[in-house]
């Protein structure tokens, strides 16, 4: 018996995800990619005529054309289930074109989903529908005015610099914040300033209070009012040296620390940046191969995690569900690390992209462990971190104790100087048992880095073990690494995150020899 339908998908590995879920009546193509673009040594653009694009087959893919075209061939239906966004809608459109959609567009159906499971793919069989020319006019566009800056601005880099060179829609504004944090450190002047540290003991438990205030005046080295050289830290010290450090107030509070929502496109870069030492490319690429599926023994062939290309946070209530279900029923967790209801989170702002859910595991039940047995290194460390950082999400929030403790002494010669100390103590570990963020240069330090205190009460005293001038310099901005770039980039709103790899690639290769 043969098959009815013909489904066009990018990938061979998506291909073999979906045919496992499809019976007979169906056989699953792949595209290898786009087969249509503009010429790639000439302009392609008519600039006189409304900006008409002149696509061209792409070299190479004749052969896929024809194998897509023998594929059709006496088929009922062709579906077109290649990425839901608009590069994958672009793609869509060119091969429904070369398989003769203008003639009998009734023949085709798009259709989408987030994930490659088998409940997603029969579900949006269910659901197909036509092609949706805002996401190919928006590409088309996108395309246009790549190529239009492209062409037109790069040949002026060539003679000053060196020929080759490639300027671009995005990549040149990249460059310029590049440029900028560059100029800004070389333009940077180191000003010093000194802290003064007291060593402190107390029921045996060493801690540091540090001065913190002069005459109710707050010491910061970003502003006026600070210690600025070893004299007038010389002339502090000799102030409160040999007086007794008695507590003159103690201020408790309870913090609660939420999770952090399930990756965005974004978010995942930075995090697999911090976390991994992966570049952009590397995380986009591995998080492809991830969606696409992989063999996972006697599972067979899995989409592993949902679509790496969105803006969103959101989750579906099934999803959330999933999770919950894996903490309930580890025994190191349980009901204590669950909040009362799923956290359901939603778009990050008004403008982002809510057509996908977050980047989340596609079955929680594939833990890490079970699935690196399968998976390449970096594919297994990827999918880990994606594991843990959604499951975390539904988990419980940490809470810290967090505790202030002042000294307030009248130094030798009338001035009133504050030292202060600051605590935290874990009480409850919630959500941090599984998954805690990776920081970098430039990060604030979290709550739960600082040392508990001692248990301390306004009136009693610390012994004094030391009193320390410290001498500091201010640093200048730290320059980009690749998730401060990717986080700087979204920031502004500049490009796309599902563009970031190919964009910094970009940067980095044209890098001065």
């Amino acid at each position: 018996m043969s098959a009815k339908h013909l489904v066009i998908v990018e990938s061979p590995a998506k291909a073999r995800s979906i045919g496992k879920y499809l019976g007979s009546d169906y056989v699953v193509k792949a595209t290898i990619g786009h087969v249509i673009d503009l010429p790639p040594k000439e302009l392609g653009v008519d600039v006189e005529n409304g900006f008409e694009p002149k696509y061209v087959k792409i070299r190479g893919k004749g052969k896929v054309i024809a194998e897509l075209k023998r594929a059709a061939k006496g088929k009922d239906s062709v579906i077109l289930a290649t990425d839901r966004d608009r590069e994958g809608e672009m793609i869509a459109f060119h091969v429904a074109k070369e398989l003769g959609y203008e003639k009998n567009p009734e023949r085709f159906t798009r259709i989408t989903f987030g994930e490659v499971t088998k409940n997603a793919v029969h579900q949006a069989l269910e659901r197909g529908g036509d092609l949706e020319q805002g996401q190919i006019d928006a590409q088309q566009t996108r395309r246009i005015l790549d190529r239009l800056i492209g062409f037109k601005v790069s040949p002026f880099l060539w003679r000053p610099i060196r020929p080759g060179l490639s300027a671009g829609r995005v990549q040149s504004v990249a460059l310029r914040i590049i440029c900028d944090r560059e100029d800004e450190i070389r333009a940077f002047v180191q000003d010093e300033y000194w802290s003064i540290t007291a060593s402190l003991l107390k029921d045996e438990q060493p801690f540091e209070a540090r001065l913190h205030h002069i005459d109710e005046k707050t010491i910061d080295s970003k502003s006026k009012f600070k210690i600025g050289d070893e004299e007038q830290a010389r002339t502090v010290l000799n102030a409160v040296r040999d007086l007794p450090f008695v507590v003159t107030e103690v201020r408790r509070r309870e913090q609660k620390k939420n999770p952090p929502a399930p990756f965005t496109t974004s978010t995942m870069q930075q995090a697999a940046s911090k976390r991994l030492r992966f570049s952009t490319k590397r995380t986009m690429s591995n998080a492809q191969r991830l969606y696409e599926g992989q063999e996972i023994g006697v599972r067979g062939q899995v989409g592993l995690i949902t679509y790496m290309r969105t803006d969103s946070t959101r989750v579906s209530p099934t999803a959330a569900n999933q999770a919950r279900n894996w903490i309930k029923d580890q025994s190191e967790y349980g009901d204590n690390y669950l909040p009362a209801a799923p956290r359901l989170y939603q778009g990050k702002n008004k403008g982002a992209q809510d057509a996908h859910e977050a980047v989340r595991p596609t079955d929680v039940t594939i833990v890490p462990s079970e699935a690196a047995r399968y998976l390449e290194v970096d594919q297994a460390k990827l999918y880990e971190m994606i594991w843990l950082r959604f499951v975390a999400s539904q988990a419980e929030s940490a809470v810290h104790d967090i505790t202030s403790v002042d000294f307030d002494i009248e130094g030798s010669d009338g001035r009133a100087y504050r030292f202060r100390s600051s605590g935290s103590i874990m009480k409850f570990d919630g959500f941090t048992k599984l998954y805690k963020e990776a920081l970098e240069q430039g990060d604030r330090k979290p709550v739960d880095d600082l040392e508990p205190l001692p248990e301390l009460s306004e009136g009693a005293s610390a012994d004094i073990t030391a009193l320390e001038p410290r001498q500091h310099f201010t640093q200048p901005p730290p320059r980009y690494s690749e998730a401060s770039l990717v986080k700087e980039l979204e920031k502004q709103g500049i490009g796309r995150p599902s563009t970031y790899a190919s964009i910094i690639s970009v940067l980095q290769n044209e890098r001065r020899p």
